[in-house]
């Protein structure tokens, strides 16, 4: 629950969302304060809901619909996924910004790619060296500052992080938040996310041979453990084998194939930082049952990325 008091990334998402929707003036600042608790007021009064200000499930779902997506299977992977490590879908989710509240400096992008574990260099840098009157063109005269901070060492790339943010309320400062948003709504530079996560596709399609999975949704859970966890260790692994011995033989193919989401789902939840276990098995349980609800958003998977259990298709 969201209310006036509260702060951090979830409340910039509630700002832009309101914005774009014409509730709210205000900068997007990650502070819930009382220009926007009026405006979620003014956004439940007219979506029919109880204008109490507070940002619950059902507030956050009629900000945040999950319209229908199409496209392959990478497609809508990459979508689902990028809609957990967001909030948004395309093409809002590629240039989703937040600041140094997990200590990497700026995750951005559809997966959230970072400076902390140097995932977010090479992406800025291909962009500069492909496509460098664009990024003049969006960050001006600061592009030589930023180039040199994110070619260099992890720490000049981190101090560069710095500068542009609120280093108590880890929000990034309404220009370069701006600059950025510019930058992840170019066909240029969603190209080169959507390459940069084409090795985390790669990946779960490893896997998914690995554990026998066939369907599509099999594919998805595999790509957001990819993509969120980095992969399944072989204690892990030897745990999950261990666990589809005794499933019965009697199942339908389907009842076994979620069964088999339903085990990866909850050993690798397991096998997570204890702070974050739950939070990774209520998103990887959401993926093989099909359906469920996710930092306050509501999906279904068949409806909204058609991922069912449906055979994997050739790509």
């Amino acid at each position: 629950m969201l209310k006036k008091g509260s702060s951090g990334a979830r409340v910039s998402r509630i700002q832009d969302a309101l914005k774009s929707a014409g509730y709210f003036n205000g900068n997007i600042d990650g502070i819930f304060e009382n220009e926007t608790d009026e405006a979620v007021k003014r956004f439940q009064s007219q979506s029919g809901l109880p204008a109490d200000g507070m940002v619950g499930a059902v507030t956050w779902a009629r900000l945040f619909p999950v319209e229908p997506v199409s496209g392959n299977l990478a497609t809508r992977c990459l979508a689902l996924t990028g809609l957990f490590e967001t909030g948004k879908l395309s093409p809002g989710c590629f240039a989703a910004i937040a600041g140094n509240f997990d200590g990497q400096g700026i995750s951005y992008g559809v997966l959230q790619w970072n400076l902390g574990q140097k995932t977010l260099q090479p992406l800025l840098n291909e962009m500069i060296t492909t496509h460098p009157e664009i990024m003049s063109d969006i960050f001006g005269n600061d592009l030589d500052a930023m180039q040199q901070a994110i070619s260099g060492e992890k720490q000049a790339a981190l101090n560069f992080a710095n500068t542009i943010q609120d280093t108590t309320k880890h929000v990034v400062s309404p220009l370069w938040r701006e600059r950025f948003k510019r930058l992840g709504l170019t066909t240029e530079f969603q190209a080169i996310e959507k390459s940069g996560a084409s090795k985390y596709y790669n990946n779960a399609k490893n896997l998914v041979a690995t554990y026998s999975l066939w369907s599509m949704r099999g594919q998805a859970l595999m790509f957001d453990i990819c993509v969120q966890n980095g992969s399944i260790s072989d204690a892990v692994k030897t745990q999950i084998m261990a666990d589809f011995s005794k499933l019965s033989s009697r199942l339908s193919r389907e009842d076994a194939e979620v069964q088999k989401m339903v085990i990866i789902a909850n050993r690798r939840a397991e096998a997570a930082i204890p702070e974050y276990v739950e939070i990774v098995r209520k998103r990887k349980l959401c993926i093989a049952y099909g359906k469920g609800v996710v930092n306050g958003i509501s999906y279904d998977l068949a409806t909204q990325f058609g991922l069912d259990l449906s055979p994997i298709e050739q790509e």
